[in-house]
């Protein structure tokens, strides 16, 4: 093989590297996949929204069906809101209640919606009624520590003296 031809598919590997860096780098910032379905707009609110940004995924029974469109602090009640755009497709009951979950340990959030029973559905603009917010993990390490730095110290108060 010439030098000229060497140098060529040299080129060619690279251009077709640094294509595959810009494809992993819009997957892994969800913007790959363009929704460009008709969505309907549903809000939540929590009182802690963790790590959960916009255009995270909407998801029900691990399927996607919408996208985090905003996330606001309601100045009154210092809540978050959360406007989800939810495919029309897609139509949830009343009673439908939303949580933020995390996938995997260290993973991604995401908005997971757990439907109702209620007969009628979700009209444009609703506020879902049941939320839960965000478990952050910060959280139960600071009261795992403080539980047992209290366990220590009244450990060491009742123990007994022992004398000589």
């Amino acid at each position: 093989m010439s030098k000229k031809g060497m140098e060529t598919l040299v080129g060619l590997f690279v251009v077709l590297g640094l294509l595959g860096l810009v494809f992993l780098a819009l997957k892994a910032a969800n913007l790959s996949s363009s929704n460009s379905g008709d969505t309907y707009t549903i809000v939540a609110r929590f009182d802690n929204i963790g790590g959960l940004k916009v255009r995270a995924p909407v998801r029900t029974a691990g399927v996607v069906v919408g996208r985090v469109k905003s996330i606001t602090l309601d100045p009154k009640t210092y809540q978050g809101v959360v406007d989800m755009g939810i495919d029309v497709r897609y139509k949830f009951p009343k009673d439908t209640a939303a949580k933020i979950l995390t996938s995997g340990l260290l993973g991604d959030q995401y908005v997971g919606l757990d439907p109702g029973g209620d007969d009628k559905d979700l009209q444009p603009g609703d506020t879902l009624a049941q939320t839960q917010s965000a478990v952050v993990l910060e959280n139960f390490i600071g009261q795992f520590l403080t539980n047992k730095a209290a366990e220590a110290v009244s450990g060491a108060a009742s123990a007994p003296e022992v004398r000589k």
